[in-house]
């Protein structure tokens, strides 16, 4: 069976991961990897997570099985941490998935069987893995512009133009907040017209939040998500807990079906649940259940909440150091987008022979399109690193 095989191409991302694991140089500086780092290089276990495990450990007396969609609770804690009263809990389905990656598979899997000529509308640039999932699962995707590369934000005008041609029953896929891989989000009115392109073209917005907290803090990075679901009779949200909780290993995310009410949230609540009972059957519930135990309890939520407002402090002051230090090299602010831009990732307008250029002459890894991820920064990194950028692009 195995002798006609060809291994499928390397993720990026990943081949980053092993160049910088065998790179034996003690000065290397992993800018690639999407996972939150300390001034010290490491990603830590919040302590709101330590406790909230603690008390967990103390008082849960089974190990069985949930449910297939996973546990009510946090279904709930979850919807509240990302809709807020947008809309009301009788019009929502949810489903517990495997991370947020598990969360975009089950939607878009539920989107192949419902309505598979359905086209999939993905921002230019966007997360490698959406593309894939779409691929695999023979979906049509089609590109809309997103991001001005010259004036590092959005393309507002190319973005609602190339949108107004989706059609009743498409999906089109939005970042909630800190774009991956740009750092270039949505603005409040921006929001306010894409709700206008959903009434006149009967698609379906479809907004994977992967990094809530991490860009202006948390009601405000989901501001958008809300005003859109307030306005649109349907809608699909993909949601992770690995950045803001920090549960990366732990697996927890979710799907949240925007339905009317009655019969229409009940069949989308059926069906995601079949769907996990045809892939892994029964979500991971610790990490689940670490993240309801924050939610629900306020001494818990309050410390949690203070954890990645530290986190967030610190990239947004990264990414002011970092600019800073660019135009002190350059003698120009083309790189002030970098300070203006919010979460772990900003895009650098390099090559892939000048990202191969940091890494090979300045032990400076980045993903092969300029991804760029500003967590992995610290105070003694910035400047050399600025420094390097700045030789490469001489």
């Amino acid at each position: 069976m195995f002798e006609t095989l060809t291994p499928p191409p390397q993720d990026r991302i990943i081949d980053i991961m092993g160049l910088y694991a065998a790179d034996a140089r003690p000065e290397k500086v992993d800018l690639g990897v999407g996972v939150y780092r300390t001034e010290g290089g490491r990603t830590p276990v919040m302590a709101a997570v330590k406790a909230a495990e603690a008390r967990i450990l103390q008082a849960q007396e089974s190990k069985g099985y949930v449910a297939l969609a996973g546990d009510a609770g946090f279904h709930a804690a979850m919807r509240g941490l990302i809709l807020g009263d947008a809309v009301t809990p009788e019009r929502v389905a949810a489903c517990a998935t495997p991370g947020g990656t598990g969360a975009i598979r089950q939607v878009l899997e539920m989107v192949q069987r419902l309505t598979p000529q359905a086209r999939i509308w993905v921002p230019s640039p966007s997360w490698p893995n959406h593309a894939a999932i779409i691929g695999h699962l023979g979906l049509t995707q089609v590109d809309y512009r997103y991001y001005d590369v010259d004036a590092g934000g959005v393309d507002r005008d190319g973005m609602l133009a190339d949108l107004a041609g989706a059609k009743r029953g498409d999906i089109v896929l939005l970042h909630g907040c800190c774009h991956n891989p740009t750092g270039a989000d949505l603005a409040a009115p921006d929001w306010v017209d894409l709700a206008d392109v959903f009434a006149a073209t009967g698609a379906i917005p479809f907004v994977d939040i992967a990094y809530q907290g991490f860009g202006d803090g948390l009601d405000e990075d989901a501001a958008g998500l809300r005003s859109l679901a307030a306005r649109v009779p349907e809608m699909l949200i993909a949601a992770s807990c690995s950045k803001n909780f920090g549960l990366y290993r732990e697996r927890v995310g979710i799907v949240l079906a925007v339905t009317d009410l009655g019969q229409a949230r009940a069949a989308a609540a059926a069906m995601l649940a079949h769907l996990n009972r045809q892939s892994y059957a029964f979500p991971p519930d610790h990490g689940a259940r670490v993240v309801e135990t924050i939610l629900t309890d306020a001494e818990l939520t309050a410390q949690w909440r203070a954890e990645l407002d530290a986190m967030r402090t610190r990239m947004t002051a990264n990414r002011r150091t970092l600019a800073e230090a660019l135009r002190a090299e350059t003698g120009s602010d083309r790189f002030g987008f970098v300070a203006a831009q919010r979460g772990m990732f900003s895009l650098l307008p390099v090559t892939e022979a000048q990202v191969a250029q940091l890494r090979e002459d300045h032990a400076i890894y980045l993903v092969s399109d300029g991804r760029m991820n500003v967590a992995g920064l610290t105070a003694e990194t910035i400047p050399r690193v600025a420094r390097a950028i700045a030789q490469v692009l001489a």
